[in-house]
């Protein structure tokens, strides 16, 4: 056996963005436990990289961490929605620019031990000016930022979200862009 087998699932909460789970699984060395899961749809995160190798990064309000921390624009995947147009509308929504290339940099996952969640990471280029259109929750500011300036804030401690460390990371490390 190579997968854990699912014994229950049992839905505990319906949310407006992921759902809460507990379930009872048998894992592959045959031991079974009851965890919690959560289900998440999906997501798309976007690096926009201006010509001038500036990035738009947000100053954005997440009540979890009790005030504003530094992101790259993200959103979630709407049901039957491809990640590309997630992240081109992403884009355009919390920025006010609009890409004409998008380049797929990875798919990573930020809490494998009990969630779902996968964010796909995309580098933006070609960036123009667009209108922007923020949902009534969100709390933001877009700064203009140089990649280097934005990997040291990394390496400073001032940008802690992982997939904003992670697609800074590998914008900066595509086609030798930022020193890293």
């Amino acid at each position: 056996m190579n997968k854990a087998v699912c014994n229950r699932s049992t839905l505990i909460r319906k949310g407006r963005v992921f759902d809460f789970y507990a379930e009872n699984i048998t894992l592959p060395n045959g031991v079974t436990m009851d965890m919690e899961i959560i289900r998440h749809p999906g997501a798309a995160a976007i690096v926009p990289l201006m010509d001038d190798h500036t990035v738009l990064l947000l100053k954005q309000y997440r009540h979890a961490v009790d005030g504003f921390i530094w992101e790259i624009p993200a959103g979630t995947l709407d049901p039957g929605e491809d990640a590309r147009r997630c992240a081109e509308r992403e884009l355009t929504e919390e920025t006010g620019y609009a890409a004409r290339h998008f380049e797929k940099l990875a798919e990573i996952t930020p809490l494998p031990a009990y969630s779902d969640e996968r964010i796909h990471l995309f580098l933006a280029t070609g960036l123009t000016k667009a209108a922007q259109n923020l949902d009534e929750d969100e709390l933001l500011f877009v700064h203009r930022v140089d990649l280097n300036q934005a990997i040291e804030m990394v390496a400073e401690g001032d940008i802690q979200d992982a997939k904003t460390i992670a697609g800074l990371q590998l914008a900066a490390g595509l086609k030798g862009l930022g020193n890293n």
